[in-house]
Order: C-alpha cells, then sequence, then structure tokens
C-alpha cells in the first residue's frame, strides 16, 4: 500500500510522498521532513480559520453566480496510484473504483488561498474558484451532489483530490464551493450524494439544483401559529455553525421572542435529566417540546443526521445527554436539549455547548 495517493506533498495529511522520501538520503533531512510534516496535520487538523485561509485579496466577482460542476463520464485516473488501496495516518483507505451509488452523512470543511493553484492528488491544480472537493474514497474523478442541511443549498461538486483525513470530516470542499453552501463559517454538518456513470447516462441527476433563501426556509418550516425563534438571522434556526473566531464577551446566546414552538413529536425519549444542568423536572418524554427553554443544537432534513448528531453530542458532553432530545416536524428533525426553567440556565447551557463543541446553539422559548 501506498503511504498517500498523491504523488507530491498532499496538504490534507501532510504526508511526503513515498519518491520525495526516497530523494532525500541523510538522516537529518529525514528529521525534517517529520518536523514539516507534523506541522502540516496540525493545520489540517484544525481546519480553515479566521485570519488563516480564505480569499485571496482580490477575489473573483459574483463566486456565488458560479456554476455547479457539469457531471460527464471520465475515465478513473490511475496515476500516481490514486484508485490503489492507502494509508494516512495508520488508517487503511480503499478508494472505490465502480459506478455504484454512494450517500454519506457528516462534517465538511473547506481551503482556500493557502493551497491555491497546489497540485492535488489526481496531478490537477486546485483552483479555489472551481467547483470540486476532495474526498476519501470516490473515484477520481467523480462527482456528488452536496447539500447544506441548514438551508436547503444544494451544489454539485467535482471530485478531484483525497482527503480530508479526519474521523469527523466526510469532504473537503473548494472555497467557491463553501461559499454557495453557506458553509465558510466553519465546519458544518452535510449530505452528500454520488452522482453515477449512470446517472449521468439517464440523465437521473438533472432533478434541480435548491438553493432557496434562508428566511425563505426557516418560514417554510415554521408555522404561522408559533414561529421558531432564531439568533440574529433565520439561516441560525436551522443547524449548528462552527465558530471560527473567538466571540464577543456577551454572556450566554442573544435570541429574540417568540410566542411557541411548533408541536412535534420526539424521536428519542430522554433519561432523567443531570442535577447540575438544572432543567425542569420531566416524566416520560413530552408529545412536544415542554414549557421553558431549550437549547437548540441544530436541524436536519433526515432522522438519521438529527440522530447520529445527538449521538455525538452525547459522548462529547456526558452531562448533557440526559437532557438531549430530537424533535420531528414537517420533515425537519430538530435537537434540542432541556426543558430549562429560565432563560439564563438554558444560556448556560449553551454556553458549555459553545465552549464544548465549538458550535453556536440558540436558545427558544416554548410558552
Amino acid at each position: 500500500m501506498r503511504s498517500c495517493p498523491s504523488a507530491k506533498p498532499c496538504w490534507h495529511c501532510g504526508r511526503q510522498s513515498l519518491a520525495e522520501a526516497q530523494r532525500r538520503s541523510s538522516q537529518r533531512t529525514l528529521a525534517l521532513i517529520a518536523g514539516a510534516t507534523l506541522l502540516f496535520l496540525a493545520g489540517c487538523a484544525s481546519g480553515p480559520r479566521a485570519g488563516r485561509d480564505g480569499a485571496e485579496a482580490n477575489p473573483p466577482g459574483n463566486l456565488a453566480q458560479v456554476p455547479d460542476a457539469e457531471p460527464r463520464i471520465e475515465a478513473i485516473r490511475s496515476n500516481g496510484g490514486t484508485s490503489k488501496p492507502y494509508v494516512v495516518m495508520g488508517r487503511s483507505y480503499a478508494p472505490i473504483v465502480d459506478d455504484r451509488p454512494f450517500r454519506e452523512t457528516g462534517l465538511a470543511s473547506w481551503y482556500g488561498t493557502k493551497f491555491h493553484r497546489q497540485s492535488t492528488a489526481s496531478g490537477e491544480p486546485y483552483d479555489m474558484y472551481a467547483m470540486t472537493a476532495a474526498h476519501k474514497t470516490l473515484p477520481l474523478p467523480s462527482y456528488v451532489r452536496v447539500r447544506n442541511p441548514a438551508n436547503g443549498r444544494e451544489a454539485i461538486v467535482r471530485v478531484n483530490d483525497r482527503g480530508p483525513f479526519r474521523d469527523d470530516r466526510i469532504i473537503d470542499l473548494s472555497y467557491t464551493a463553501a461559499l454557495k453552501l453557506d458553509l465558510l463559517r466553519g465546519v458544518a454538518p452535510v449530505e452528500i450524494e454520488r452522482i453515477t456513470n449512470e446517472d449521468i447516462r439517464t440523465g437521473a441527476w438533472r432533478r434541480g439544483n435548491a438553493d432557496p433563501d434562508a428566511t425563505q426556509f426557516a418560514q417554510r418550516t415554521a408555522p404561522a401559529a408559533g414561529p421558531v425563534q432564531v439568533a440574529a438571522s433565520a439561516e441560525s434556526v436551522a443547524v449548528p455553525v462552527a465558530l471560527t473566531a473567538p466571540v464577543a464577551a456577551t454572556p450566554g446566546v442573544e435570541t429574540m421572542e417568540v410566542s411557541a414552538l411548533p408541536p412535534m413529536a420526539p424521536l428519542d425519549a430522554p433519561a432523567a435529566a443531570p442535577r447540575d444542568a438544572s432543567p425542569l423536572p420531566a416524566g416520560s418524554a413530552p408529545a412536544s417540546p415542554s414549557a421553558g427553554f431549550w437549547v437548540q443544537l441544530g436541524a436536519f432534513s433526515q432522522r438519521d443526521g438529527a440522530v447520529r448528531f445527538q449521538q455525538q453530542v452525547a459522548r462529547q458532553l456526558p452531562a448533557l445527554a440526559p437532557s438531549l432530545n430530537v424533535f420531528s416536524e414537517r420533515g425537519t428533525h430538530r435537537l434540542q436539549a432541556g426543558p430549562y426553567a429560565s432563560r439564563d440556565l438554558a444560556r448556560d447551557a449553551a454556553e458549555q455547548v459553545r465552549n464544548g463543541l465549538h458550535l453556536a446553539p440558540v436558545v427558544v422559548e416554548k410558552k
């Protein structure tokens, strides 16, 4: 197995290629390479951050209008061993070499100026202004439809690189793809679906790309009787957002007042809430969110995505686990923690989520 699918140094994993290593004979030089590798890995682990990556000083205009990648049947490349099994950071990966359907839900990240014009695993230069992406096992090249469950936006990208090599991330997007999906704030949940050669031959992939206005999405998922509470903008109602810069020193989470939340049926009954969380007393799982204050961590179009995110939060914040609930209404599945007796208690819980998961939760009130 190769140590990395790229014939050149790879910014997704930070490893030098085998050929490069063989050209460096001295132990001292190899030690320097190892040190550089650690630096690359540190950058790969953190993802894009404010002030470290992003657009150029004078980026092209109207990037939001850049058309999606146009799927076409292309031969899978074998140059550099990109179709062969490989190992990165002790983990083995077996690239897909056939035309099978593929769907995946997880976190997406993106990369910009730091890697613009550098060689990808496919040998093509990375173009941050093109609609491309990196994936650990999908064929090079191939096409996927990426959906942001926060706002319903979709984009089609061409996979021409390998990565990201983090357990919690499934795809690295180009800067423009992330911009079109409204993912530039950091790492965020997405749903991806491969567009197979059969889909291209039959034209089945032409089902139209959804790019709804986020405000319209919020209005569509909240009935008039009780609008969902949002923080600052309508976009924040839909999904947790990874923070890429320190938040202003305002305690808690700023919210807007609402009269009610829409009735939703719980998917999972919570256990008794921990004492230090101070939620309201709860017996059996409510048919809809109980009166009080709730911390909304995210909303998803797929139930499985909400449940998986609930499990992830429970693993990372065990004290919050008993108060987590997934409620479903009109095709939207919301992960919320609560109920809490006061807004201050809910804000305290939201701050724990903010600090522990680097997300921006929303406090909502059910009266």
